[in-house]
């Protein structure tokens, strides 16, 4: 029997076709990447260890009230256009894009108008969707000034973390503040597989958990925004 063979078209970059590379647009090292990586997700480890460290080695009164000073992190008003916070969030982002180091296709960047919402609908989560710093306003590589990437809502009560995060362009993935957020003209980063598509990772694959996740899909519809797909290789 005579085998049918694929053939494999290669792909011919358009005039609008786009390339960011993170290690070219911010020089970096890896004091400077270790750090930011440190400051972006080492809050979670931060808090354990020092309810841990004040459990076993605090008297009971000084682990109540180190309680409570976190607590009141969790309460603490947070300031969205801090400038220390903003240039911290600009610093996270571009150190992570170069220490990884993380590249951005662009298909069409001219299809991209500014003044326009968008959804971004990236898969797959992984354990962390590191990729999303290349599609940061605080980045810069998208010509999309307002933009914010949708988080599961238990980070925006955890101490520290909400604040980077908010600072980072992070804001509750909630239908409600989805479509808010929407309206007032934001384009939403949405990773659809969220934290239950970290239990279907492979080594040797890529594996992204959609079929039952497309309440995003109609939000955009019905909101009329573009609905952009984004992969993430290599995560």
């Amino acid at each position: 029997m005579a085998e049918d063979k694929a053939e494999t078209q290669a792909f011919t970059p358009g005039p609008g076709y786009r390339q960011f590379k993170g290690r070219d647009e911010f020089p970096s090292n890896i004091l400077h990447g270790t750090l930011a990586c440190a400051i972006w997700i080492g809050s979670m480890h931060f808090n354990v260890s020092v309810l841990l460290f004040s459990f076993l080695f605090l008297p009971f009164s000084k682990f109540l009230l180190v309680v409570g000073v976190l607590l009141i992190f969790v309460v603490l008003p947070i300031d969205h256009n801090s400038k220390f916070g903003l240039r911290l969030a600009r610093y996270i982002c571009q150190h992570m894009s170069s220490y990884f180091p993380a590249t951005l296709h662009v298909e069409d960047i001219n299809d991209f108008h500014p003044d326009r919402a968008y959804v971004l609908g990236y898969a797959p989560h992984s354990v962390l969707p590191i990729g999303v710093v290349t599609l940061a306003e605080r980045t810069g590589f998208m010509p999309l000034p307002k933009l914010k990437c949708l988080t599961s809502s238990p980070v925006f009560y955890t101490p520290f973390l909400r604040h980077i995060w908010t600072w980072l362009g992070a804001s509750p993935a909630t239908r409600k503040n989805f479509c808010s957020l929407l309206e007032a003209g934001y384009t939403c980063i949405v990773v659809p597989g969220g934290v239950q598509e970290t239990f279907l990772m492979r080594h040797d694959s890529e594996v992204a958990f959609i079929k039952s996740r497309r309440g995003f899909v109609r939000i955009a519809i019905e909101k009329g925004c573009p609905l952009v797909p984004v992969f993430a290789f290599g995560q």
